[in-house]
């Protein structure tokens, strides 16, 4: 039995990178024999065991045969005459093919430290094409990675599997899951430009890829179209290291816009509803989790209100915090005006301008939280008129908080 650490573990220890995650290749062994030695089997398609002790996953060698379309179609065959290079061969990039043995030597079957320092993203081999998840994880690789290159044959490769309908066979949670690692790297945008290129965004994510050659706004600049904006924005977040649930608010914020009468463009009047519309459709086909839907639906419908907050009247910023649940809810108005803020700055020159409504908008809620709503409640006698009440008292603190010298129009 031989014992190898392999993958993203070895892949980090040569880029002086850390590495939380240690995986293990058992060469030579049997299900029994890792029994035997105290191994405690958590696998269901083929052999995985944790240790006894460190409780970390231990794989027997295998080799896997392609038997149908999709993550799911593949036969595993696990045996102890399954050698090493003929695991490592069925692994997605030459960068991810590398294991290091318990003497410190590294075994590099297909050149990944090469690749590392080439900084090349390439697949191992044909068997990439069999499995369309590895188009979704050189991406989100690449938004880890940004300043790696694809290899031509490997970006060549990713359009024929996009071209034969292999991405169209992937699961919505698989693909969630992947979108979601990508997006809480360095560099998400890179993900989403990578998907592009290959065709696949378009096959996964037609809502955003719509967005490419959409013109942004006529006060904008004209090489920044909704897509690349967009792109800005999710780049923001990250920059930021905001978390989940905003970097897809970022993400999807303006997906309204792609449908845009082309009469009126570049002006986007009435966007924020197609914007919810289309975000609830993307969110329920990707099983996207409440937290992030809930947050990039109110972001959709209410961010270029936030960005108008200086000319709102006071009446008008209450009603954004009941419509917003801010009080109940504070951390989520938080991470709503973070994912607005993502917005503002995801754009050329934003430098130029300072962004004041994020803090103009928590002064008032302050001044809202400080009504006495249970003792204004109590006070009222007519039961029927207590949330007018409570409303006025708190527009009559949000003008007090906020100085109104008077109270003006709505722009």
């Amino acid at each position: 039995m031989q014992i190898y650490i392999v993958g993203g573990a070895v892949r980090d220890e040569l880029l002086g990178r850390p590495s939380s995650d240690r995986d293990y290749v058992v060469v030579g062994a049997t299900p029994e024999a890792m029994l035997a030695a105290g191994y405690k089997p958590v696998g269901k398609d083929f052999p995985v065991f944790l240790h006894p002790q460190s409780h970390e996953e231990y794989a027997l060698a295998r080799t896997e045969r392609k038997t149908g379309r999709g993550y799911h179609g593949f036969a595993f065959h696990a045996a102890p005459d399954v050698t090493l290079e003929q695991d490592l061969a069925r692994r997605d990039l030459t960068i991810n093919a590398m294991a290091k043995g318990a003497d410190g030597h590294l075994v590099d079957p297909f050149y990944g430290q090469r690749d590392l320092e080439a900084k090349t993203l390439r697949h191992v081999g044909p068997a990439f094409a069999e499995d369309p998840v590895r188009i979704l994880r050189l991406a989100r690789f690449a938004a880890r990675f940004a300043d790696f290159s694809i290899a031509p044959e490997t970006a060549q490769l990713m359009r024929e599997m996009v071209a034969a309908g292999e991405v169209d066979h992937l699961v919505a949670e698989r693909v969630w899951q992947e979108l979601a690692k990508g997006m809480m790297e360095a560099k998400p945008s890179r993900m989403f430009e990578v998907l592009r290129e290959c065709g696949a965004l378009a096959r996964l994510l037609p809502e955003v890829a719509a967005l490419y050659g959409v013109p942004q706004r006529p006060d904008y600049h004209p090489e920044v179209d909704t897509g690349i904006h967009t792109m800005m924005t999710l780049d923001q977040s990250a920059v930021f290291g905001y978390a989940l649930p905003v970097r897809y608010a970022a993400l999807t914020h303006d997906l309204g816009k792609a449908e845009t009468p082309a009469d009126i463009l570049p002006r986007h009047i009435g966007h924020e509803e197609r914007s919810v519309r289309l975000v609830e459709q993307m969110s329920a086909r990707l099983r996207v989790p409440n937290d992030c839907r809930d947050l990039a639906l109110l972001t959709a419908r209410y961010h270029g209100l936030v960005h108008r907050v200086a000319d709102l009247r006071a009446g008008t910023i209450v009603t954004l915090f009941e419509n917003t649940d801010a009080l109940r809810r504070p951390q989520r108005f938080q991470q709503f005006l973070e994912a607005c803020r993502c917005d503002y700055t995801g754009r050329l020159g934003w430098q130029e301008r300072i962004y004041e409504s994020p803090q103009r908008l928590q002064t008032a809620l302050f001044a809202v939280n400080a009504v006495e709503a249970g003792k204004i409640a109590q006070q009222c006698q007519n039961r029927a008129a207590i949330p007018d009440v409570i409303h006025a008292a708190r527009v009559e603190a949000v003008k007090q908080a906020l100085n109104y010298p008077g109270e003006q129009p709505e722009q």
